[in-house]
């Protein structure tokens, strides 16, 4: 009967264990019905528990790391920044960490996983940029709208707005274009450049009245001469005459 018994509580605990009522902690993982102890980051696990002993862990090797609580025995291998695919180093690893890697200046990932990388594009004329690059993505470029424009290749430049004429005094010689700036002039004076043209006409005018006058005083001058000559000689005739006449009468 004991020996029932016996038999009956071992059944009991085969199916206890086997049923999942082993209940281990987070930084333990279950082995042969016990809860063994897992190996902490930066190490990796060297041999299993048992009823005497606890885990054993050994710590990652070098150009290694393990970044979780673990019961693998082998560390992972750093992630190695290949120069020939354009990848430098970002950051060092260490026992629980990767390495990181990152696009050497003037290139850009390929991928999420950063394994190799590809030239940044510059934006054409015509374009502007609308985002710069950056080490995980490529130059952003977009089409100059109307007002705008942008005549350089560049990785930086954004579309620059066509010159103000009004803001500089002068006006509007030509609208601009996507890879053009716009023209301007100097603002035309037209009163100005009217009364500049007839200031020839105002001289000539002046001359010809000036000589009318002139001619209009030197013509009256010349007849009031004429006058006072023809005035005079008739009376002197007259008086000649008389004077011949009276002679005759007297003789």
């Amino acid at each position: 009967m004991p020996g029932c018994l016996l038999c009956l509580l071992g059944c009991l605990l085969c199916h206890g264990v086997s049923s999942g009522t082993l209940n281990c902690s987070a930084n333990q993982y279950e082995h042969k019905g016990m809860c063994c102890k897992l190996c902490e980051p930066g190490h990796k696990l060297k041999s299993e528990c048992t009823e005497q002993s606890e885990s054993s862990c050994q710590a990652c090797e070098a150009g290694h790391f393990q970044h979780l609580w673990t019961k693998e025995r082998h560390c992972i291998h750093h992630t190695y920044c290949d120069p020939n695919a354009g990848l430098v180093v970002r950051s060092p690893g260490n026992a629980t960490s990767n390495v990181l890697c990152e696009c050497k200046e003037g290139m850009y990932c390929s991928g999420s996983d950063c394994q190799t990388c590809l030239s940044i594009s510059p934006c054409r004329p015509g374009e502007g940029v609308t985002q710069k690059a950056s080490s995980r993505l490529n130059t952003v470029c977009a089409a100059c709208k109307w007002g705008t424009f942008s005549n350089t290749t560049s990785f930086t430049e954004p579309c620059r707005p066509w010159t103000s004429c009004e803001a500089l005094g002068l006006v509007l010689k030509a609208n601009g274009t996507n890879v053009s700036d716009a023209t301007c002039e100097p603002r035309r004076s037209r009163p100005l450049g009217l009364g500049l043209g007839l200031i020839p006409i105002a001289i000539t005018v002046a001359c010809l009245v000036g000589l009318s006058l002139i001619c209009c005083r030197k013509g009256c001058w010349i007849s009031t001469q004429k006058e006072t000559l023809l005035g005079r000689q008739p009376v002197a005739q007259e008086d000649g005459k008389e004077s011949r006449i009276s002679e005759q009468e007297r003789l």
